[in-house]
């Protein structure tokens, strides 16, 4: 078989191509860092514990109303209080001053 001038150049730069494609790094994906937080709601007092009075009034500077205390024992205080017109059971944990969690009970007629 007689390789042509021109052939012999396209079969040298179909090689050329196929070792740089091989020879070329390969891009490896770093590995992939995120924090995730898993929180329920805000920090009412900046991560540090909080007493059962401490909670009543951080609810009323965030803007609820006739806050009541439900319950003041263990890690998690509860109460009842309005805003917006609506009425809510809030729990904060003791721990942290963190609301973990805030139901609507009812609308205020």
């Amino acid at each position: 078989m007689n390789l042509t001038p021109q052939m012999l150049r396209s079969s040298l730069a179909s090689f050329m191509l196929a070792l740089a494609v091989v020879a070329s790094p390969v891009a490896v994906p770093r590995e992939a860092s995120a924090q995730i937080i898993i929180g329920g709601g805000s920090s009412l007092n900046h991560g540090r514990p909080v007493t059962c009075n401490q909670g009543a009034r951080l609810l009323r500077t965030r803007g609820f109303r006739d806050v009541t205390m439900v319950n003041c024992r263990g890690r998690y205080y509860t109460y009842r209080a309005t805003r917006n017109g609506a009425r809510y059971e809030v729990s904060i944990r003791q721990g942290d001053g963190r609301i973990v969690d805030t139901r609507r009970t009812s609308w205020r007629r």
